[in-house]
């Protein structure tokens, strides 16, 4: 059967006690304003930024780096379509898949955070 997905954020991982200082600098040589995100405290919304897709800041209990999130409407099948092109499973989180790209950057697969009107035509349709 046929799933979507799309890219769909872009996240700045940050040491958390790093987290002030990163969300201040990027708000500032953006333009935009860094909101925490209520209901998800370890990340801060850079909201404008990016036009179509989500950037944050996330608070994270590793090194600096930058990361992608991918999201779908089937989790499972997109994670295995990544894999068959050379990603590795790394880790899962709640429903998110965590892959490692060839070449060593995270991707994680997430379940569709954004309305089925605005995914249906920003997603791409896989068999």
């Amino acid at each position: 059967m046929a799933h979507r997905s799309r890219l769909s954020t872009i996240l700045i991982d940050v040491p958390r006690g790093e987290v002030p200082a990163a969300a201040a600098f990027w708000s500032k040589a953006l333009g935009v304003p860094a909101r925490t995100v209520p209901d998800e405290q370890q990340f801060t919304s850079l909201h404008g930024a990016l036009p179509g897709l989500v950037l944050a800041v996330q608070a994270v209990d590793d090194q600096a780096r930058y990361h992608v999130d991918i999201e779908t409407d089937d989790v499972e099948a997109e994670a295995r379509r990544l894999i068959a092109l050379g990603a590795v499973e790394v880790g899962r989180w709640l429903e998110c898949i965590t892959l490692q790209a060839p070449g060593g950057h995270l991707v994680c697969v997430i379940p569709c955070h954004i309305d089925p009107e605005t995914f249906e035509p920003l997603a791409q349709a896989w068999e």
